[in-house]
């Protein structure tokens, strides 16, 4: 399903392209890699025993941790209720709940471990969400971003958002592989990453504080 929600502050919420059911065999097989690198990631983290998805859209990974980790275990949360509703209808026997990802720990929770797939991009302050993610995850982080310049030039290659030179709804943080891993050392220890085209992953944990 492809939805385009725009909310507060003109981020866009969901999918604006159903990049996880196209049929394209090209954007298919763009999926498939970032998906294994996904896999590959969660694999070395290992087994969790609570697992938080951040920003979790339509709620598609979220049922990818529950199929990994047990439904029992895995919880998506996103800030737009409207998003959340279309998760629920898709996966109705998996657990959402409405959160900013600025909220994250802010209850006194903590997860064993934290996924957030293509959040970052999008916020005003993400060395704050860092914070509030590293502060929340007892073992790891997993998280991605889009490869920047790579990310625009393909949109451009396929004649999308030119007036904005490739650049997507909502997208106001833009990072390189080198660039993202330097921003995330600044608040947790990178143990592993991936560069599926084109985005970048990483495998993080939480630095134990004084």
């Amino acid at each position: 399903m492809s939805q385009k929600l725009v909310v507060s502050e003109g981020i866009v919420a969901g999918n604006i392209y159903d990049k996880y059911g196209t049929r394209n065999p090209i954007a298919r097989r763009l999926m498939n890699g970032f998906l294994r690198g996904l896999d590959e990631l969660l694999e070395q983290a290992g087994p969790m025993g609570s697992v938080l998805e951040v920003g979790c859209g339509e709620g598609h990974i979220t049922a990818r941790l529950a199929a990994r980790h047990g439904s029992e275990h895995v919880t998506g949360s996103d800030f737009s209720p409207e998003i959340l509703e279309i998760a629920r209808q898709e996966y109705p026997a998996l657990r959402f709940e409405r959160q900013s990802v600025y909220d994250v720990g802010s209850d006194g929770r903590r997860w064993d471990l934290i996924v957030a797939c293509e959040v970052f991009e999008h916020l005003a302050d993400p060395a704050l969400a860092l914070r509030a993610l590293a502060a929340s995850a007892n073992q790891a982080l997993v998280l991605s971003v889009p490869r920047e310049p790579i990310w625009r030039a393909l949109n451009m290659a396929r004649g999308r958002y030119w007036p904005q030179l490739g650049n997507s709804h909502g997208h106001v943080q833009h990072w390189s592989k080198t660039s993202f891993l330097a921003f995330l050392d600044k608040e947790v220890d990178v143990r592993a990453s991936r560069s599926p085209l084109p985005w970048t992953q990483a495998l993080c944990v939480p630095r134990v504080r004084a």
